[in-house]
């Protein structure tokens, strides 16, 4: 069943300037830790208010026997090509591939984005990726139709793991020496530009700890587009309009989920792109039906949570709306005391940072 899910905004008098915070450059990490799960954790109670500092690896003593965990299992393609103008190698070209519309027909980022007109030819790889601007859409992005040799190639997926670089974020400046590092370990579904990262921390010996436990693992899947990322420039939060992009809740993962809330069990989401997945779908008595669609879901104070119970997720940028989702979940005011705690205490922020556990 295919849906396009249509936002609900809450009225609010929140303005973007109410989820600023200071954060020192030097506490953005630049690399992952060398093993996932010593990662820090901060815990927050939000029956008793308390706050924790733990260890990743210490998620198991928050699961419990009937919990299902939900992941997003979408994989980071290497979505930044370097190229030119076919004829013009001066005329340098860097795309940034933020979404599949037809077989190989993507919406881009380009820069710079003037130079690249309707009809203009694009050459990347010494001529292995071949593309043409066919549309100019929402922001300035490109619509731009790849060719290939698909005698040689399978599909566009197996030139860019040749040619094309991690779509790391701009505020990681240091190289990456290893690209799985920003995949997840339960990675499976090419399409996203940017890595679901609160699954960073996992590994696959404390999934299956966690297995061990009767936890049940529910994967669903929603390819990150940079809309998730998007500075929110609106003085009133509310003015802010998000991306869409594409998610999709298998039968099976359903079935584990309505069997776990008929059950009484949590349905912890990992990261925020699990539960705008979730939520996208979840009827009012928080049940989950299969489906696949395109979701623009925006989360922020005054939205009623109709399916998760707990949430696995990062420290994430001021005046962000991920911040705004969090600050849904709990309490606002809670939460960004508790980001001016993780500044004091020298937290990891961001994509490579430690990790929080709302429950």
């Amino acid at each position: 069943m295919k849906n396009a899910i249509v936002n609900q905004l809450p009225e609010t008098n929140l303005r973007t300037a109410d989820f600023y915070y200071d954060l020192p450059e030097e506490l953005i990490a630049q690399h992952p830790m060398e093993k996932r799960d010593t990662s820090r954790l901060m815990v927050l109670d939000r029956a008793s208010g308390e706050l924790s500092h733990r260890h990743f690896y210490d998620i198991l003593d928050y699961l419990k026997e009937g919990d299902v965990l939900v992941i997003n299992d979408s994989k980071v393609i290497p979505a930044r090509l370097y190229g030119h103008v076919e004829g013009r190698e001066e005329a340098l070209i860097e795309l940034l591939l933020l979404r599949q519309h037809e077989l190989d027909t993507w919406e881009c980022l380009v820069k710079p984005g003037k130079r690249a007109r309707i009809g203009m030819k694009l050459t990347f790889g010494d001529g292995l990726l071949l593309g043409e601007v066919t549309d100019i859409v929402e922001e300035g992005n490109r619509l731009i139709r790849f060719s290939y040799d698909k005698e040689k190639y399978a599909n566009i997926y197996d030139i860019l793991a040749q040619i094309g670089l991690m779509p790391l974020p701009p505020y990681i400046t240091e190289r990456l020496a290893d690209n799985s590092r920003y995949q997840t370990v339960y990675a499976r579904e090419e399409g996203s530009a940017a890595a679901p990262t609160a699954g960073l921390h996992f590994t696959p010996e404390l999934l299956t700890r966690i297995r061990e436990k009767g936890v049940q693992i529910a994967p669903v899947m929603l390819h990150v587009g940079l809309g998730t990322f998007r500075p929110v420039k609106e003085e009133n939060i509310t003015d802010h309009v998000m991306h869409t992009e594409f998610f999709s809740v298998p039968e099976e993962s359903a079935r584990i989920i309505n069997e776990c809330k008929a059950a009484g069990g949590r349905l912890i989401c990992v990261g925020t792109t699990s539960c705008r997945t979730i939520e996208s779908v979840a009827r009012e008595d928080g049940t989950i039906p299969a489906m696949s669609g395109d979701t623009g879901i925006f989360i922020y104070p005054g939205y009623k949570f109709k399916a998760m119970d707990a949430l696995i997720t990062n420290f994430h940028l001021p005046e962000s709306t991920l911040l705004m989702l969090v600050s849904a979940f709990y309490n606002k005011e809670k939460v960004m005391e508790a980001y001016e705690t993780a500044v004091k205490e020298k937290y990891r922020f961001f994509s490579f940072g430690d990790a929080m556990l709302i429950e």
